[in-house]
């Protein structure tokens, strides 16, 4: 990746998280935290990876994508947003009623939707379910998901990672947002499901574990995904909640609630400043 792409992606998740800011705010509900935290893989998935076309939503040759930590959906609208699916206005009526975009991610209406997402744990699965049908059919489309690291408290997640590499799905990709912070509190605190790499290489995954935040290494780690052949990956993707908005990082209140006017417009600001440095 040279550094004019770098500088572009860079650009494109801090717009992003800009759009994370305007729903949550304008929504006064939500989950900005965990948003701004899985922005960057977000980002290079959807401008830089997948084999997708916004104009073919449903093209049966399309990559997948599954939001497992569903409540991270503010991130996912923003970046689909950004691409084409839908108007970046839809963003302000995050969580309205009858606005398209609402908590969690709903594929029924939703344009570049693969799954519906709702109680953590399941996306995974339905990813793995997804990868199995490629496999199956002889497609060769592949699958990603990202899921929390508090989500991998979930004892579906593993009974998914054991399916996943029972059934050699080379062809599925997981990020683990390890941002160490769940709605309680630290993970370490509440349930710690470390150490996660270890836990994946047990269940016979490939596993790579990479700075979250750095394009260069979210690319180089999706490359030795691709070039695995007998077994998923899992991406243990270090993160920091909050990314790039001073006041949320590592701040566990800002797990759950949207930022006031004053709040957002520092946010708003800092992102700005952010964009123009590049």
């Amino acid at each position: 990746m040279n550094e004019q792409r770098r500088t572009e992606l860079k650009k494109l998740a801090l717009e992003a998280k800009r759009q994370i800011i305007i729903g949550t705010n304008r929504a006064k509900s939500g989950h900005p935290g965990g948003s701004l935290s899985c922005t960057e893989i977000l980002t290079y998935l959807y401008f830089d990876k997948m084999n997708i076309d916004p104009k073919k939503p449903k093209d049966p040759n399309r990559d997948r994508f599954v939001l497992s930590k569903g409540h991270a959906a503010p991130a996912l609208y923003a970046v689909l947003a950004l691409k084409g699916f839908f108007p970046v206005e839809e963003i302000e009526k995050l969580r309205k009623p009858y606005a398209l975009l609402q908590g969690h991610p709903d594929m029924k209406k939703i344009p570049g939707i693969d799954m519906s997402a709702g109680s953590l744990g399941q996306g995974i699965s339905a990813a793995a379910g997804m990868a199995l049908s490629a496999k199956h059919y002889g497609d060769d489309y592949r699958v990603y998901t990202i899921v929390g690291d508090g989500e991998s408290q979930e004892g579906q997640v593993w009974e998914a990672a054991m399916f996943a590499a029972h059934k050699k799905l080379s062809n599925l990709t997981v990020f683990v947002d390890v941002n160490h912070l769940q709605i309680d509190g630290t993970i370490e605190e509440v349930n710690s499901p470390l150490p996660l790499d270890k836990k994946f290489e047990a269940f016979n995954w490939n596993v790579i574990v990479i700075d979250g935040h750095d394009f260069e290494q979210i690319e180089a780690a999706v490359k030795a995904a691709e070039e695995c052949t007998d077994k998923p990956t899992a991406i243990i993707a270090e993160t920091v909640k909050g990314k790039d908005v001073s006041f949320m990082e590592n701040a566990v209140e800002w797990h759950g609630q949207g930022p006031n006017d004053e709040l957002a417009e520092k946010a708003l600001k800092e992102l700005d400043e952010k964009i123009a440095a590049l």
